[in-house]
């Protein structure tokens, strides 16, 4: 039988709703680690809590967490990796818009269990040349296409003959014909290409591969019986990957307020380029710049809600409800708020401005409840803690440095002393600006003297897989909500009671005064 909770006075004395609590602090500004969440009565499992969020119509994420749109964090690799888990990835603008275009494609081209470019022999070629590039390239499996110089279908080399035995017979006199090796036109894939693949499986006992041809017979892809059989487990799992109506990969780009050679806005371009971002179906264009509360960025906003009325839009960055008033008025469905509080982040220091992130995402919150826009918390985030904090306030989380240093980001990789480092800066570094982000924070690359560099060249220890990085995350933010009796991330924003914490708190709640041998990770 259900409990019937009763608030009790001594705890509301002390741990307050937001309201009370943020506006008998004014006059502090507030980061995560100088605030905790109070315990509450719950009949929440971790494991049950419903972790999805909507961010604009028909932009639905399973999992309210958005890599960055940073040039060593995201790129096609990190975003079909987001969607995957069921969150977004935000493409960079730090590169010619050609190429943006491109990771845009591979995303949205991407068909999770199709290998899309199989690696394949020839009819010439020998066993032994093929059994060479295994050993090479330590390739787990021994089948492989067998296409000609046009690349048609011409065999299928089965893992039975790839031995050594058989290694001065060709690919040609040991290959599985063409007329005997089942294949599937690309059109009939349909928008569910996973279903008709398993569907063939089913129909066809023993059959371990399936190859995809065009019209032409030209090889298009693979598909093979243990992939297959992993994705169709999305049906059951509990956060399945973030998918548009037409069953591909969501995902995002980001865009800039680009000047023209007047000091213009530079509508053409930018009309030009949010189109051709259309037609290859982005599912949300945030136009991100350091400072959102400016004209460029409403204009910017105003110009793309014109032209483009159903594209979901984000903009920022802000830190006052004033400026998610301003961009909300433009046409922004969700508002980035962030300045300043990322670990490459140097704009407080380098200009003075910028609000700690709590006190920043309450204030913006007030601003967003009342223009019905949703909230986007960028920046500041170092573990799973922070994100629950982030999730009282706002309706997703953007991260950097948590998946900097994950194999899905586009950053160099280094040795140092033994480990393993991945390149990390700031978009408002030096190298970002110069090689092209610095209309991101109003300067010009045209004379380098004039650049103000607001943010650092780093470096992150390699991490796991963004799966894992992921699951831990995901984990913590659960066990969050089940101390706070939420199901879902509305009841975690109406439940949350806030209370300070000292210093000797800070250090109360990490591990102390032990040798640690073993990491909570």
């Amino acid at each position: 039988m259900a409990v019937k909770q009763h608030s009790n006075a001594v705890d509301a004395a002390f741990y307050q709703p937001a309201n009370t609590f943020f506006r008998a602090h004014r006059s502090l500004a507030l980061t995560y680690d100088d605030v905790t969440l109070a315990t509450l009565y719950s009949e929440i499992l971790p494991r049950d809590t419903q972790l999805d969020t909507c961010l604009a119509e028909g932009l639905n994420l399973n999992i309210p967490v958005i890599s960055a749109d940073m040039d060593t964090v995201t790129e096609s690799r990190m975003a079909i990796a987001m969607a995957l888990n069921g969150g977004l990835g935000l493409i960079h603008y730090n590169m010619p818009e050609k190429q943006q275009l491109s990771e845009l494609s591979r995303v949205k081209n991407h068909v999770h269990g199709l290998i899309q470019d199989p690696i394949r022999a020839a009819p010439e070629q020998l066993i032994g040349d093929v059994l060479d590039m295994m050993e090479k390239r330590k390739f787990a499996f021994s089948t492989f296409p067998v296409v000609d110089a046009e690349g048609r279908l011409a065999g299928l080399l089965s893992g039975h003959v790839v031995k050594q035995r058989y290694a001065k017979k060709t690919v040609a006199e040991a290959l599985t014909p063409r007329n005997q090796v089942h294949t599937i036109k690309h059109k009939e894939l349909g928008t569910n290409p996973i279903a008709r693949a398993d569907r063939f499986f089913t129909d066809h006992p023993g059959i371990h591969k399936l190859l995809v041809v065009d019209e032409e017979d030209r090889l298009r892809g693979l598909f093979t019986l243990t992939d297959v059989e992993r994705i169709t487990q999305e049906r059951s799992a509990q956060f399945k990957p973030a998918r548009d109506p037409r069953f591909r990969l969501i995902c995002g780009a980001a865009v800039s307020a680009t000047l023209n050679a007047f000091g213009d806005l530079d509508r053409e371009r930018i009309l030009s380029h949010v189109g051709a971002l259309v037609e290859r179906g982005v599912d949300v264009v945030a136009v991100s710049t350091a400072h959102g509360f400016s004209k460029g960025v409403g204009e910017t906003v105003k110009m793309l809600r014109d032209a483009f009325p159903s594209l979901p839009i984000f903009a920022g960055n802000v830190t006052s409800a004033a400026g998610v008033d301003y961009l909300a008025d433009c046409g922004a469905n969700a508002i980035k708020v962030g300045q300043g509080p990322g670990s490459i982040c140097t704009t407080r220091i380098v200009a003075g401005v910028g609000i700690p992130q709590l006190t920043a995402l309450y204030v913006c919150s007030r601003a967003a409840q009342r223009k019905g826009v949703s909230l986007l918390a960028d920046g500041g985030i170092t573990k799973s803690g922070d994100i629950v904090k982030a999730l009282t306030l706002a309706h997703a989380v953007i991260c950097g440095g948590l998946f900097a240093g994950c194999p899905e980001a586009p950053g160099q990789m280094l040795e140092i002393g033994g480990k393993l480092y991945k390149q990390y800066r700031g978009m408002g570094s030096f190298a970002a600006m110069k090689a092209g982000s610095a209309t991101r924070y109003g300067h010009s690359t045209n004379d380098k003297q004039k650049v103000a560099p607001e943010g650092v060249e780093a470096l992150k220890e390699v991490s796991p897989s963004l799966d894992l990085v992921l699951t831990q995350l995901i984990g913590g933010i659960q066990s969050g909500m089940g101390y706070l009796g939420a199901a879902n991330l509305g009841q975690l924003r109406s439940k949350a009671r806030y209370t300070r914490v000292s210093t000797a708190g800070m250090r109360e709640a990490a591990p102390h005064d032990v040798v640690e041998v073993k990491t909570g990770s």
